[in-house]
């Protein structure tokens, strides 16, 4: 398991962990929540926001966000599973 944070650029994955709290609300608002596919598109050094698209649209999440949401990578063209 990954999590957003740690997930390679360009890869898709299955949400299955959340934040609890205020956290988790703000995400479902935004529409992330678990069983939800997302591609990572980019994350910024120096502990900067991670960028996925969900549903057609790029949303920035919070280092320390993205640190907190698990996700499992789908399989690659390879037909074996990220780490």
């Amino acid at each position: 398991m990954s999590t957003l944070e740690t997930l390679e650029s360009g890869l898709d994955a299955t949400v299955v962990v959340m934040p609890s709290g205020e956290c988790r609300r703000r995400l479902e608002a935004l529409g992330l929540r678990e069983g939800k596919r997302v591609r990572k598109i980019s994350g910024m050094p120096f502990c900067g926001p991670v960028t996925v698209l969900l549903d057609g649209r790029q949303l920035a999440i919070g280092h320390g966000v993205a640190c907190r949401v698990e996700v499992i990578p789908d399989a690659t063209e390879e037909g074996r599973d990220e780490p």
